[in-house]
């Protein structure tokens, strides 16, 4: 949309960037981080790693190739490379040639596994991405015993996505389904929030009974939902020991795409017989953001400019107010401190 920082995805975080299961051991898949490739694999041993995915030889994609006996080997030229980035062989070199490869390397990623997922942080400096340095990877703060993950490519900037995890009003409109939320009536909504790391929480209040999701917990559950950079929405369900959490992502993709990731987890059994009803609904409501987003953004693309405007808007504007407070950090090398206080807000929806 514009080359403002202040308008792109944030460098220097965690995003994820698939299940955990899509890395196999002894495989790996390409992924993409705004415009930098990356090829994620896992070891033998378990141990996953994350290098850009490209031979500097050629610029072949890496993951076009294959691990062998632990090295990944370019299929244009068969160059070999560690999972720590260095380059262990180039077969076409003769005896006699003096090139030294020793310091052929591959830019290395940060990489981790939490609650089934894979994050990989997009900086090549490990100071970066260290807990105090950037927002934490979101974690399952309960015993699961079942998980649904849907992931979604979204023609839409990142800043649109995201602020879509933090627009309250838009659910009446975009969100019209029988199963989710039937009712016509529109309501003023009381809630309140306060500043959290790296983000700000709606904290805990009661549910409505509208929702069949919440109905299948058997009772009125408790609700809290946190926000945090650079695009992550956590709403954390409790129903006496009933726990439910539904964790939403935004993942810059290639050529101002994002992928909009939604994994939800739950300690019910009786709700994994549920799974095959469910991932159809999930994947429904999700497209339903898709098709509303694509469509904003063409407007966009014309004239980048939002009116932000009311109570209802006061999160996006939250949402701005911590990403230059990010940058601002970052460039004077100093901790992030969360510009945002404590607000009682009212909107209608």
């Amino acid at each position: 949309m514009t080359g403002d920082p202040i308008r792109r995805a944030l460098d220097d975080v965690w995003y994820c960037v698939g299940e955990s299961r899509s890395v196999r051991p002894g495989g790996m898949r390409s992924v993409s981080l705004g415009e930098e490739a990356v090829v994620v694999g896992r070891e033998e041993s378990g141990a996953l790693f994350a290098l850009r995915d490209r031979c500097p030889h050629r610029g072949m994609a890496l993951s076009a190739g294959r691990i062998v006996d632990g090295n990944l080997v370019c299929p244009f030229h068969g160059w070999q490379f560690r999972p720590d980035g260095a380059c262990a062989a180039i077969p076409a070199l003769a005896r006699r040639d003096d090139a030294n490869f020793a310091s052929v390397r591959l830019a290395r990623f940060a990489v981790a596994e939490k609650s089934g997922l894979i994050w990989v942080h997009t900086s090549a400096n490990p100071a970066h991405a260290s807990p105090e340095a950037a927002p934490p990877i979101p974690e399952v703060e309960f015993d699961y015993c079942g998980q649904l993950v849907e992931i979604l490519e979204v023609e839409a900037s990142f800043d649109l996505v995201a602020l879509s995890f933090v627009d309250p009003a838009h659910v009446a409109y975009v969100h019209d389904s029988w199963w989710w939320r039937p009712s016509k009536t529109m309501k003023e909504k009381v809630k309140h929030f306060a500043p959290s790391p790296f983000g700000f929480t709606m904290t805990s209040h009661t549910a409505k009974t509208a929702s069949l999701a919440y109905r299948l917990l058997g009772s009125i559950p408790e609700v809290e939902i946190e926000f945090r950079l650079p695009g992550v929405r956590l709403e954390r369900i409790t129903a006496g020991e009933k726990r439910l959490a539904n964790y939403t992502f935004a993942a810059p993709l290639a050529n101002g795409r994002t992928a909009l990731i939604n994994a939800m987890y739950w300690n019910i059994p009786a709700l994994n017989l549920l799974k095959p009803v469910a991932r159809p609904l999930m994947r429904q409501f999700l497209g339903q953001d898709r098709d509303v987003l694509q469509i904003a953004q063409r407007g966009l693309d014309r004239k980048p400019a939002m009116v932000l405007m009311g109570e209802s808007d006061v999160q996006s504007q939250w949402y701005f107010s911590l990403k230059r407070e990010f940058l601002r950090a970052r460039e004077a090398a100093a901790p992030f401190v969360n510009p945002l206080e404590p607000r009682e807000l009212r909107w209608r929806s």
